[in-house]
Parts: C-alpha cells; structure tokens; sequence
C-alpha cells in the first residue's frame, strides 16, 4: 500500500514539466501595461506608409483592339521546271487546271418545209415560238426573213407574217387551226395561192394579203368580214364568178392597184367600203349597186365607193348608183 502511494506522487511530479509550454525564441518582451501604441504594428493608420496611392489617380486609358487579321495561306511552292505540280512533304501532287470556256454550239437549224417533228401536223409551239413572238394565240412573224409559213401552234387565232420573202402559201400551212381568224401576210412576194388554202378555216374573218404579187384568187371562205388584196396584179379573169355574192358578213374590200376590168358583182349588201381605184374599169351597169327590178331598193351600207383611177365616167350611168346614200368617188 506505502509502494503505490510513492509511485502515485512521484507521476504527479513528473506531470507539470511536460505540458509547460514552449519558450519562444523571441527575445521581446511586451509590456502591455506600458505600451505606447507608437509602435503598434496593427495600427491601420500608419499602414498607408508603406503604399503609394496616388497611382490610383492616373487615368488608365483603354482602348478597342481589332482582332488581327486571318492569316492569308500562301500558295504553295512551285518546284522549278515542273509546271502544275506543287512541292509537298516528300509527294508531288497534281494540281488540276480549271475548265477553259469552250464555244457554245451552233443552234439547230429550225426546217419548217418538210413534215418532220415539227411538221404544221404536230401544231406544237416550237419551234415557230422561237422564231416569231407568240402572245395569247397571237403569232407576230412580222420582218423576219420567212420564205414559207411556220407550222403554228394549233390555238393561233391571229398570225401575222408582214414584209417577209414569202412566194407560195400552201393548203397544208393551215391544216387543223380551226381557232384562226385572222391572216396578214401583206409585204410578202406571194404568186401562188393553193385553191384550198383557206377553206378548212372555218371562223377566217380578215384576210390581208396587200403588196404581193398575186394574179389570181382561190376560193374564198364566206366568213370574210375584210379582205385587202389591194396593190397586186388581179384580173377579173382571176376571179371566181360571183365571188362574193354569198359572203354576207363582208363589211370591207379593198381591191385598188389591181388590173380589173369591171367591178366583181354581184356585192353582198353588208359591204359598206368598196375600194376599186387604180384599176382598168371603164364601164358600170345598171344592177352594178341598186336592183333594176325594185324601183324602192335602197344599199344603205355601202357609204365609201372608190372609183378614182379608171377610165370611167360616171355621168354616163347615173342609173347605176342611185340606191346609194353617197356618190361614188371618181376623177
């Protein structure tokens, strides 16, 4: 019990002199008690000594920097006395030259003669629709160097081929427009009329056919409202007898600057401008305008009679015009 006792007081001995703390290194001693505060190395006051703040004050001048420009590659080398090949790692690679322009093949020449893809047959657009302006079933032809008709499209109602080199018109250049209802082929060089040119146009209303060269006339469709062959070479022997008695929608005939002998009767009383001047007429009839047989007939139409030009004298037939509400016109 003594031997426990002992070893018990000698622990609590050894005890304090471990958990002392450690002497600092540090000579200094402070005074808290005594201490000044002149030298306080926490006091903030005296912290701007050591910094200079009028720095601050200067002005810091920005400005916008541009992004630099992108690097433009250069073209590669060109190894000396090897054109079209670039220099490259250890490889020779071939450079491809760009296409040259090469001429633009001659257009196809357009045939209109023969009945081949565009034959008048076919009625197709092409190729007349590009030779010519086709405008809402109106074909313009006008000046264009033609020597025979274009096959038309088959809804052509108009078609006008003026001041061309056109010599012959044939039956098969209008075959199947059933829509047609006008012709102007005036300017042209045309002799020849086929004689059924214009019989299988069923709504034809104008036909224009001045300054050619036409001696005779083929059968004409009674649906004419006007016809203009004036400034040709028709005779009276190149006329059809009695060709215009059944036309009874003709409104106006022009058929100056020709060579006729007498004025083509008998005339539908829907005419009301007859135009005959510069011809070779010499002689009228009674029945020539007016009907002999009804003394009361009246041509209240026909106000525009042309007959200046002809070696006729109209005092000699004063008969022949007096169912007319206008004189004709004479020398």
């Amino acid at each position: 019990m003594a031997l426990i006792t002992t070893f018990l007081t000698a622990l609590c001995l050894i005890a304090p002199s471990n958990s002392a703390p450690p002497v600092d290194s540090d000579p200094t001693i402070y005074d808290l008690e005594n201490y000044d505060g002149e030298t306080d190395p926490w006091d903030l006051n005296n912290y701007s000594e050591g910094y200079d703040y009028d720095d601050v004050d200067e002005e810091i001048e920005v400005d916008t920097i541009a992004p630099p420009p992108a690097p433009t590659p250069e073209p590669p080398a060109v190894m000396p006395g090897t054109e079209g090949e670039w220099e490259g790692e250890g490889e020779v690679e071939e450079v491809t030259q760009p296409a040259l322009p090469t001429a633009a093949p001659n257009p196809p020449i357009l045939d209109f003669t023969g009945p081949g893809l565009f034959g008048p047959e076919t009625g197709l657009d092409m190729p007349t629709c590009l030779l010519c302006v086709c405008i809402s079933g109106s074909v313009y032809c006008d000046d264009a160097d033609l020597d025979h008709i274009p096959p038309l499209p088959k809804d052509t109602t108009h078609f006008y081929a003026r001041f061309n080199k056109i010599q012959r018109v044939q039956t098969r250049d209008f075959v199947n427009l059933n829509q047609l209802k006008r012709i102007d082929l005036s300017g042209n060089q045309i002799t020849t009329l086929e004689e059924d040119v214009f019989r299988s146009l069923p709504q034809l209303q104008d036909l224009l056919l001045s300054d050619n060269h036409l001696q005779t006339l083929p059968e004409l469709p009674q649906t004419l409202r006007h016809l203009d062959v004036s400034n040709n070479q028709l005779r009276s022997t190149g006329l059809h007898r009695e060709a215009f008695k059944d036309m009874s929608n003709l409104q106006f005939l022009h058929l100056s600057k020709n060579k006729l002998d007498f004025v083509p009767v008998p005339l539908p009383d829907s005419l009301r401008v007859l135009h005959l001047q510069n011809n070779n007429i010499q002689t009228l009839h009674e029945d020539t305008f007016c009907n002999s047989h009804n003394i009361h007939y009246v041509r209240r139409a026909l106000e525009d009679i042309r007959l200046d030009g002809n070696p006729l004298r109209l005092n000699l037939y004063p008969r022949a015009y007096v169912c007319l509400p206008r004189l004709p016109v004479s020398k």
